[in-house]
């Protein structure tokens, strides 16, 4: 008991006293093991993207998805996309202002120019002109004294039809934004007998003459179009226009060579006339 009690009374010996440094030398081996550790790692992911850096190089389309990744944000592209349409509406505006004068048209483009105005306005005139000297041809073969119906019916019908070429080409001239100017109207003829020819061959040979003036007429306007970029007035002008202006020259044509193997006989030109009224009806 004696023994127990000075042993625990006594001072703790040398060894005792090393014991906790052993265990903080310990204690600092863990520690350098993990820094270690933590070297490794470290290290191991740099050789690691390393590795993936040269594969990306290697691999073009590895190379196409980081460029992808490394694009603009959704943000910044959405703004981009909204930004075209303003683009658009800034490119229109300066392009194509709008008058601010109400005596300007609205509706005019660049490509339907002054000159092509005038050169409608003259054609109308000239519609216009061909139409009254068809309606005088018609009053001349619905005379009593003339009567000759089937003629006369054929001549009204060309006057209507030229009369419609001149409103369909104000319409035309309306919309493009044009303003239509009528002109004067020179006065046709009256009387249509000829001592050598007579009077049907006369008027038909007049209206193939003017039928081909007409279409002469058409064609420069035609190359006014042209010659302006102006798509829609050519194409107005070849669709609504020269193409039944060719066929009318052919009608005329063959009219013309009928009545010239026939004569000036009054009954070829009876039977010619039942032939164009019968034709007519």
């Amino acid at each position: 008991s004696t023994a127990v009690t000075t042993a625990l009374a006594a001072p703790p010996t040398h060894a005792s006293i090393r014991r906790p440094r052993i265990i903080a030398s310990a204690n600092m081996s863990t520690v350098i093991a993990s820094s270690l550790s933590a070297r490794v790692a470290v290290a191991g992911t740099a050789r690691g993207s390393s590795t993936r850096k040269s594969s990306i190089a290697a691999n073009p389309r590895s190379r196409r998805a980081v460029v992808a990744m490394a694009g603009p944000s959704k943000d910044a592209t959405k703004e981009t996309a909204l930004a075209k349409p303003f683009e658009a509406i800034v490119e229109a505006r300066n392009s194509h202002p709008i008058a601010d004068n109400r005596s300007d048209s609205f509706a005019r483009t660049s490509h339907f120019t002054k000159t092509s105005e005038i050169a409608i306005n003259e054609q109308i005139n000239i519609e216009y002109n061909v139409s009254y000297i068809y309606h005088a041809m018609y009053a001349y073969f619905a005379r009593d004294n003339v009567y000759l119906p089937g003629i006369a019916k054929h001549f009204h019908k060309e006057s209507l039809e030229e009369r419609g070429h001149a409103e369909l080409l104000m319409n035309y001239q309306i919309t493009r934004g044009g303003r239509v100017e009528l002109q004067a109207i020179m006065p046709p003829q009256v009387e249509y007998d000829h001592p050598e020819k007579g009077d049907a061959l006369y008027a038909f040979e007049l209206s193939l003459s003017l039928e081909k003036l007409n279409n002469d007429r058409l064609v420069a306007l035609h190359r006014i179009a042209e010659d302006a970029e102006d798509a829609a007035l050519q194409d107005f002008i070849e669709g609504e226009l020269l193409e039944d202006q060719v066929k009318s020259i052919q009608e005329v044509s063959e009219y013309v060579a009928q009545l010239r193997r026939m004569g000036n006989k009054g009954d070829a030109v009876w039977h010619f006339d039942q032939m164009m009224l019968n034709r007519e009806a």
